[in-house]
């Protein structure tokens, strides 16, 4: 049996903001699009502006594009899905972020359903969902979500991929 292997959190959340940093460097640098991160938030609580504001800082920092969308409680669903029906066809927009949870009167799972799954930082959508709950042990995970593609380890093995040969930008 396996002995237990206590994890360094911070220094592994450090390292690997640094390799995604050096990727999108080497990303842009070889002519490549810089990558976008669209925030979504209808809303919001205070802890959700907080973590919004915080991926969009951090989007900058290491060299993206942040497009955030602050929107108000009376946003309809129709409103937030045309917003996100825009987002997916924005080739400056590489990964759509969706805060939850969404006020009462607009249906969570038609807006998950609606992030194009190539776009769905967070992996929500159900094909994303489904692909991911479906892999074997030790397989890849190539499937499409920016947040796997841009740093992911697959299950066991040390090996890390970074805008792999699939990403479609």
């Amino acid at each position: 049996m396996a002995e237990a292997k206590l994890i360094d959190g911070k220094a592994h959340a450090a390292g690997l903001l640094r390799r995604v940093g050096a990727g999108v460097a080497e990303l842009i640098a070889k002519g490549g699009p810089t990558p976008g991160l669209a925030t979504v938030l209808v809303d919001g609580d205070p802890a959700s502006e907080v973590y919004v504001r915080s991926k969009g800082k951090m989007a900058a920092e290491l060299g993206m594009a942040s497009f955030d969308h602050r929107l108000g409680a009376k946003t309809s669903e129709a409103e937030l899905l045309a917003l996100i029906a825009r987002l997916n066809d924005d080739d400056g927009v590489h990964g759509i972020l969706v805060q939850l949870p969404l006020p009462k009167h607009i249906d969570t799972a038609q807006v998950l359903l609606a992030v194009d799954p190539a776009k769905d930082v967070d992996g929500f959508h159900p094909f994303n969902v489904g692909r991911l709950g479906t892999v074997a042990s030790g397989a890849p995970l190539d499937f499409p979500c920016p947040a796997r593609r841009l740093a992911c380890r697959c299950s066991c093995t040390t090996r890390w991929a970074l805008f792999p040969a699939s990403t479609p930008w």
